[in-house]
């Protein structure tokens, strides 16, 4: 199996036992994606730079996906004409750093809308919004409050799934991931990334472009905390269920139980809290 290209390799000093010696260590890629948009405007095409992130090189077809759908400017596959790397500004050479996403004809688009700063961290991608009120101005559907239902047992297992799937993780210790899971405990899909909120946007973005009916009925598994971005994501994917080995705020819980979605937070050592939307667990 060929190594991942999305590390890169340098040598540091490593202290250990008093003893000061040269180390291979090798660090998670992180550089700046931009996302421009292709789209339709009084009946002739317009461009926009939407978004500036930073993130793990791979999978950025996908990552553009996913944002615009969680971002409510694209509802399926079929809204999407086509995506590619841009050329870059100095060279004829296509950028791996710009991505240009081109809609259908007849599928507009809301600069006001949108409402958010262009940059956002890799840390925190929230902070990029105008305000809170945008998030929530996006339309998150409220669940069902029907399926899928879950057994304990098959919960406390999840975690170990997703971490054993984390191989870039396993040689640099320094990316987020999550993980996508039938209510049977399989394994669907796992995306790593230096910020979170892109991490899911490439999970998203990936089952919006292979049309994978699987959203509404899978598990969504996530390394860390649970944020209130990260929660208003899987709504907009109608994903069900989060599960994550860390805590969520208050925002996420509270945004998860106006929409029926269930939250589970420190599943670990065989534990885990239910925070809300408990019926979905036997």
């Amino acid at each position: 199996m060929s190594p991942p290209t999305n590390i890169k390799n340098i040598t540091v000093k490593k202290i250990s036992a008093g003893r000061r010696t040269d180390f291979e260590d090798a660090l998670a890629i992180e550089e700046p994606l931009e996302i421009r948009l292709d789209f339709e405007l009084a009946g002739r095409r317009a461009r926009k730079s939407i978004s500036i992130t930073m993130r793990t090189p791979g999978d950025d077809f996908a990552l553009a996906a996913g944002f615009l759908f969680t971002e409510g400017i694209v509802r399926s596959h079929s809204d999407i004409a086509s995506i590619q790397y841009c050329k870059s500004p100095d060279s004829e050479e296509h950028s791996p750093n710009i991505v240009r996403v081109e809609l259908q004809p007849g599928i507009g688009f809301d600069a006001v809308k949108l409402q958010r700063n262009f940059y956002t961290t890799s840390s925190c991608g929230v902070c990029g919004k105008a305000s809170l009120d945008a998030i929530r101005q996006q339309g998150c559907p409220t669940l069902s409050a029907d399926g899928p239902l879950l057994q304990p047992a098959l919960v406390h297992g999840l975690p170990d799934q997703l971490r054993s799937a984390q191989r870039t993780f396993d040689l640099t210790g320094g990316l987020h991931a999550c993980g996508l899971f039938t209510p049977d405990g399989e394994l669907l899909s796992v995306f790593e990334d230096v910020g979170r909120h892109n991490a899911l946007d490439k999970l998203i973005g990936n089952a919006i472009l292979t049309s994978a009916d699987t959203l509404a009925s899978s598990i969504l598994v996530l390394s860390g905390r649970i944020s209130f971005e990260l929660v208003q994501k899987a709504l907009m994917a109608g994903i069900p269920i989060i599960a994550a080995v860390g805590a969520p705020s208050t925002l996420a819980v509270e945004l998860a139980h106006e929409h029926n979605l269930t939250l589970l937070g420190f599943v670990r050592d065989e534990r885990f809290n239910i925070y809300t939307a408990p019926w979905r667990i036997l």
